[in-house]
């Protein structure tokens, strides 16, 4: 595989398959994010090796930490701790600079035992400044632009005239991070789901993968990126 000349600077992942990959192999669901969690960290060094500066991951929608099975739910709380325990001691973290943003409603929905360590890793990462690592963890794409709407019809500073890109962009729960290049939806299913980061997303190229999300490793991410790299960006041109 040659190696990618065209290097997108925000790649974002919904990572899909992850219970299907552990139902053909008759493992409990939460099998299946475990190995999700591990090819996390390995598509995050293949990454930064590749010299993508932004990667983003939506670990979890408001609708699967409330409408899944309890035991599900409990384990996937289990994961994202031990998970982030990981990066919280993870040396390349720290010599690579690597900051972590965790994004969405986990504040209102995560144990304070959870919430404290996330507040934990992105404030020892909150300096880094060469490549970026973010969550979605309790998000809604949908959620996030209707709380960006109320904020502006709150604000009386801001007529309706006035609205710019501007001014939604930075009442968005995104406003830090830059435009997504390429989203790459892994599981076989060519589609968004509840408008994930739909305000970021209006001119990413996309890439679906067939590969279950635990299969989706860091040969197929090169994979995805040099097929970027060899599509043209028009922009309505």
């Amino acid at each position: 595989m040659s190696s990618p000349e065209n290097i997108p600077r925000h790649v974002a992942v919904i990572p899909d398959g992850n219970r299907r990959w552990a139902k053909g192999r008759n493992l409990e669901p939460w099998k299946g994010h475990e190995a999700g969690a591990r090819t996390i960290e390995d598509l995050a060094r293949k990454a930064r090796k590749l010299g993508i500066r932004e990667l983003s991951f939506w670990g979890s929608s408001i609708e699967n930490l409330t409408k899944r099975p309890l035991v599900e739910r409990t384990a996937l709380l289990r994961i994202y701790s031990e998970h982030f325990r990981r990066l919280l001691t993870d040396e390349d973290v720290f010599r690579d600079r690597m900051r972590v943003r965790i994004i969405g409603r986990w504040r209102e929905q995560f144990p304070s035992a959870l919430k404290n360590l996330l507040e934990e890793v992105e404030e020892k990462t909150k300096d880094h400044d060469a490549y970026f690592l973010n969550f979605f963890l309790a998000y809604s794409g949908v959620d996030d632009m209707l709380e960006a709407f109320r904020s502006v019809a709150k604000d009386a500073r801001t007529a309706v005239t006035d609205l710019t890109e501007e001014t939604v962009k930075a009442r968005l729960m995104t406003r830090e991070l830059p435009p997504v290049d390429l989203l790459i939806r892994t599981g076989g299913e060519p589609h968004l789901s509840a408008g994930f980061m739909m305000w970021d997303i209006a001119d990413s190229q996309l890439f679906f993968s067939p590969k279950l999300f635990p299969d989706f490793g860091a040969a197929a991410l090169e994979e995805a990126i040099i097929d970027y790299g060899n599509r043209v960006r028009r922009f309505g041109k």
